[in-house]
């Protein structure tokens, strides 16, 4: 069987992965920092589907512990086919009302792991010839809407770069950058759901898992799940950066998702 590796696995679309994975015959290697939610987990997928689940709690914030996940997706004897750099959070205050600390720390999840455990899978699967590695991005990245915007915006522009690098090598990388996602991503930011988007705007992270690995599937180096973001992603490509940047717009559209 195949191995996929998802962190963010105990909540949210991390845990859509792994259940749609897990039923695709992968067994799998969940990463989270919550312990008791990850053996949950193991035990239901396990119970389900008859696949093999190894918990791996960390924080990956925390270099210490990234550098144990970078080891296992290095790991020779026990390789992994599919990464999925899932783990990620929001702050509720704008950049200026928030502690460097936490600031740095957001940074940490959703930029450095993300660079770490790509370069730790992408050179044990260039040597295989085989594998993808899936980071989950956002909409927002294309947008002017504070640091958690300026990261994903980093996450699918390091994508995209990563599977030029990557090209006839049999690795293949797809940033999903999807939007706003019902999860329990805004309850634990402090954001009201009724307040962040109207309701046609949110998605069905089912929904949005089956469709990016479909465009996994096709080799896609960017998936935006949801007709409403397609249209979106490709109206914020081609306006005038000063709209993009319009106060009114990016408090309105601030579609935070893991």
């Amino acid at each position: 069987m195949p191995t996929a590796l998802v962190t963010g696995a105990s909540a949210g679309i991390g845990k859509t992965f792994a259940h749609q994975l897990a039923a695709r015959g992968h067994d799998l290697v969940v990463v989270a920092r919550d312990e008791s939610r990850l053996e949950a987990l193991r035990a239901e997928l396990e119970a389900q589907h008859g696949i093999r689940v190894e918990v791996l709690p960390a924080d990956l914030a925390d270099r210490t512990q990234l550098g144990t996940v970078a080891d296992r997706l290095g790991d020779r004897q026990r390789p992994v086919d599919l990464l999925v750099n899932n783990a990620g959070f929001g702050l509720r205050k704008s950049f200026i009302r928030n502690t460097v600390e936490e600031e740095e720390q957001m940074l940490d999840v959703l930029v450095r792991a993300v660079l770490v455990l790509s370069h730790a899978a992408a050179l044990a699967m260039k040597e295989r010839g085989a594998g993808n590695i899936v980071n989950v991005s956002s909409v927002a990245g294309f947008m002017s809407s504070g640091t958690y915007s300026a990261a994903k915006s980093w996450v699918t522009v390091f994508s995209e770069s990563l599977a030029v690098e990557l090209a006839d090598t049999g690795v293949k990388v797809t940033a999903l950058a999807p939007g706003f996602t019902r999860t329990e991503f805004h309850d634990r930011a402090g954001i009201k759901a009724s307040q962040a988007a109207p309701d046609f705007m949110w998605l069905d992270a089912d929904k949005l898992v089956s469709d990016g690995l479909a465009d996994v599937d096709k080799g896609k180096v960017l998936s935006i799940p949801g007709v409403q973001y397609k249209i979106a992603a490709g109206l914020l490509r081609v306006v005038p950066r000063s709209i993009v940047r319009k106060p009114k717009l990016v408090r309105r559209h601030r579609p935070n998702k893991d």
